[in-house]
């Protein structure tokens, strides 16, 4: 099974979202609707609503409730994306100008609310308090993991373990959140629901700790962003985390250097520590362990092409290069 075969146990599930996507995006404010289409539109692999489809599907769903459940993760997704932008003043994103470089702040944050809003319009169309539960909840949590990433910028003296707190709530939560609801939404045993929902959440760890990974390993064409980004914002990743507890002291000082002041007047030697301090490798075993973890719960699962994609998904995770 190829990566191009995750979705294609879900294509005509997967076509029908996005088309509910483009029907839900209709506003009477024409700014509203070219913004919310720009990002939504703008090629990312929709892997959270794909997550929502497959989680179903492996339980035997079979009827029509998960693409709005699945709209409404992508939602949310996206808006956090235009109000990260905006926080991170990030220019570029998947290869295109953010909607915050293009549109401005302003417009873009107001956009990301009403992505919110129409989310939450289908949540209540849904009618389970559960899904509602675990989804507001979700909402909430990320809010927290971008205001713990904000008081961490520029601080070198996070730990490992608060950092993967950080990146649990701002990235594997809304994994976890998508697959959990999927297995709720197709009736799950309380066992097939607690193994859906650590699934997306290890999916969605090792996800992150491969992208902290690309920032210093990645191509920039192919990745669509800058390399550099996270160190240019001063964010202490667990490549840095890791180097400045077992560089030798000059680069471990000039790591926090950098992290201080952002920039990247020292990308070049930077790079040249977190790789010959074994900090990217480190990395990268941490996501195969998430992986690991996230397969382990997909392999519980009743046999089917779905499961057998899920499972899958945990490869191509870490195995990607953008």
């Amino acid at each position: 099974m190829t990566a191009q075969r995750i979705y294609d146990t879900v294509a005509d599930d997967f076509s029908r979202v996005n088309d509910l996507i483009r029907h839900r995006l209709s506003s009477d404010v024409p700014l509203v609707e070219k913004i919310a289409q720009y990002i939504v539109e703008s090629g990312g692999k929709r892997l959270r609503p794909l997550l929502v489809l497959l989680s179903a599907r492996a339980l035997g769903y079979g009827q029509d409730n998960h693409l709005k459940l699945a709209a409404v993760i992508e939602f949310l997704h996206t808006a956090t994306l235009l109000h990260d932008d905006v926080v991170d003043t990030s220019d570029l994103r998947r290869g295109k100008a953010t909607a915050n470089a293009r549109w401005g702040n302003a417009p873009s944050v107001l956009v990301g609310d009403y992505l919110y809003a129409r989310a939450f319009q289908m949540m209540v169309e849904l009618d389970s308090m559960r899904i509602m539960d675990i989804l507001s909840n979700a909402t909430a949590v990320i809010a927290e993991g971008e205001v713990l990433q904000l008081m961490n910028t520029r601080n070198p003296d996070v730990s490992e373990s608060h950092y993967m707190t950080v990146i649990h709530n701002k990235t594997a939560m809304l994994f976890e959140a998508a697959s959990h609801t999927g297995a709720l939404l197709a009736g799950a045993t309380e066992e097939q629901e607690e193994n859906l929902k650590a699934y997306g959440k290890h999916l969605g760890m090792a996800f992150q700790l491969v992208d902290d990974v690309l920032d210093y390993r990645g191509d920039a064409a192919e990745m669509g962003k800058n390399v550099g980004d996270d160190l240019a914002e001063g964010k202490p990743t667990l490549p840095l985390i890791h180097a400045m507890a077992n560089a030798p002291e000059a680069d471990a000082q000039l790591i926090r250097q950098a992290i201080r002041k952002g920039g990247l007047d020292d990308l070049s030697r930077i790079i040249e520590i977190v790789e010959t301090s074994g900090a990217l490798d480190y990395t990268v075993r941490k996501a195969h362990d998430e992986a690991a973890q996230a397969r382990a719960c997909a392999e519980s699962l009743p046999a089917s092409d779905h499961r057998d994609a899920l499972i899958l998904l945990t490869e191509v995770a870490v195995a990607r290069t953008a």
